[in-house]
């Protein structure tokens, strides 16, 4: 049986993002991927928008990460040429009712410590952006826009550069703990088995299934998963739009259908929101048809048949239907009792902008 230092399960963006952290402290890291290669999950299918902070429940790790991990992000994009853009978004009013939203948004923003929010008249939003309509707007400009491939390259080759190794078709089927540490069971066309001292599980959708598998882990500290899937519809040629674009949130917090652009200036809306009982990413485009309505409150040029199918995207939420939407679970031995093992639990949006934050509260658990 190898014994080695620290194993990190998962090679997403927040996966990644952890093994640079502790391969950079100084821990002998292997990180363990199912697939043949990194990032083919949720951090493949997102929105890749770079997120202020705005609208999470302040005092939440949500909140506190997505914040610190703008900061952190914008800089290590700067420094390791991560193409990115800080492109900025709205948030619209489409009506007059929905303006005293904008204002407790702001409230609510600066209480999560982001302060750069700015009131628009209608006129001053379609001012910078003509083909827009609203009665009023906030302008986000610390939002921006990232190539979350890249950026997972650039965590990748910095993590390797302090000596971590990426071991690909390489699923965790198991594991069991013991007193000289976590004993993993190896899958792969080479199975093996693993004595860690130190075990991160950044599974994403499979961590809950993953801490399942862990003899000597209580089963009351794993919670339930509850997949929800998102499509992505994209509109052909160059947007009208150079900023991103968001309804004001709805009822129970439902940011609507969002227009983001890739860094090519390419527009896509979504995501959508569905319940489902199983991972699936064929975009259903009778999905798209809702959407046309929803868009053209702010903007009425989308013209009919415009939207094609993107691509679509799984949630890994720990809360269910009708329940309230659960916090980042980042859980480490204080919580559940089992020296060297951090379990992360809900790392949905906005983790890819949290994953550098991420990445330091796990070392520091670890420590």
């Amino acid at each position: 049986m190898e014994r080695i230092d620290t194993a990190v399960v998962g090679a997403g963006v927040v996966g990644l993002a952890i093994a640079r952290a502790l391969a950079g402290a100084g821990q002998e890291v292997v990180v363990l991927e199912s697939e043949d290669a990194f990032g083919t999950g949720i951090s493949a299918r997102n929105s890749e928008v770079i997120h202020a902070g705005i609208y999470y429940p302040t005092g939440s790790l949500r909140a506190a990460l997505c914040v610190r991990g703008k900061q952190l992000l914008y800089d290590f994009c700067e420094r390791h040429g991560v193409a990115h853009r800080r492109c900025a978004k709205l948030i619209v009013a489409t009506e007059p009712g929905e303006l005293p939203v904008l204002a407790r948004l702001q409230q609510q923003a600066a209480a999560n410590g982001v302060h750069d929010l700015q009131p628009l008249s209608a006129a001053e939003a379609r001012a910078l952006e003509p083909a827009l309509q609203c009665q009023g707007a906030l302008l986000s400009p610390s939002t921006g826009i990232i190539d979350s491939h890249g950026l997972m390259l650039a965590l990748l080759g910095e993590a390797e550069s302090h000596g971590a190794m990426l071991a690909l078709r390489s699923p965790v089927r198991g594991g069991r703990v013991t007193a000289e540490g976590i004993v993993l069971e190896v899958g792969g066309e080479v199975a093996s088995t693993l004595c860690a001292r130190r075990v991160v599980n950044a599974a994403g959708l499979g961590a809950p299934a993953l801490a399942a598998a862990l003899q000597g882990l209580a089963a009351q500290q794993v919670p339930r998963l509850h997949l929800s899937k998102g499509c992505y519809f994209t509109l052909p040629g160059k947007a009208p739009f150079s900023r991103l674009v968001y309804p004001a949130p709805g009822e129970a917090g439902h940011l609507g259908v969002h227009l983001t652009l890739d860094l090519g200036g390419q527009a896509r809306f979504g995501p959508s929101f569905r319940w489902v009982d199983s991972i699936d990413y064929q975009v259903d485009m009778a999905e798209a048809e809702a959407f046309y309505a929803e868009v053209r409150r702010y903007w009425p040029g989308l013209a009919d048949g415009a939207l094609q199918p993107g691509y679509a995207g799984m949630r890994p939420k720990i809360s269910g239907p009708g329940q309230p939407q659960a916090d980042f679970r980042i859980d480490g031995p204080a919580v559940h009792g089992v020296p060297g093992l951090v379990n992360l639990f809900g790392i949905e949006s906005p983790g890819l902008t949290a994953s550098l934050a991420i990445a330091e509260r796990v070392a520091s658990l670890l420590a």
